[in-house]
């Protein structure tokens, strides 16, 4: 028998999480980060470029109204967010096929540790000053003939390993 959301098991938790969200502009993919960052636990959005499309209306539909209930933020300027990120102490992870990254499955979680999870544009991936001040580049293996994958379903793989 399939349970009602109110009689689910799953014991309610957040995680020391920031999922850093370089200049994502569709709409859907900002009301499913939302949806994927409340159902993981991430502490806080940071959304990093001008004119972040976080119009409730636009966004709610594929939200669920989660946007009420995850801490985000907008921050205009790649340098004001390196800045942000290096002078608050966070593991600075990027998600991004890059020539240096590693398999997920191989990331380190420090413990104790604040991680920010960067992830990059629809069209553009994340930007090399952010990716410079990664402590970690890791990729998901993909074994297709597609070398990418949308950046929703690639940051829910990656909160799950994280979270799990």
């Amino acid at each position: 028998m399939q349970l009602t959301h109110e009689e689910n098991q799953f014991e309610r938790k957040t995680f020391p999480i920031t999922l850093v969200c370089d200049h994502i502009y569709f709409q859907q993919n900002i009301g499913s980060l939302f949806r994927i960052s409340e159902a993981f636990g991430v502490e806080n959005i940071i959304f990093v470029g001008k004119d972040i499309p976080l119009t409730p209306r636009k966004i709610n539909k594929t939200s669920r109204s989660t946007h009420l209930h995850v801490s985000h933020s907008i921050i205009e300027e790649i340098s004001v967010a390196k800045n942000y990120l290096l002078e608050n102490n966070f593991e600075i992870i990027a998600l991004e096929i890059a020539s240096n990254s590693k398999p997920l499955k191989e990331v380190v979680i420090p413990e104790n540790q604040k991680i920010a999870l960067i992830i990059g544009s629809e069209i553009n991936g994340i930007s090399d000053e952010l990716l410079k001040i990664s402590h970690q580049i890791v990729h998901i293996n993909m074994f297709g003939k597609n070398s990418s994958m949308n950046v929703v379903q690639a940051a829910s793989i990656a909160l799950y390993e994280f979270t799990s």
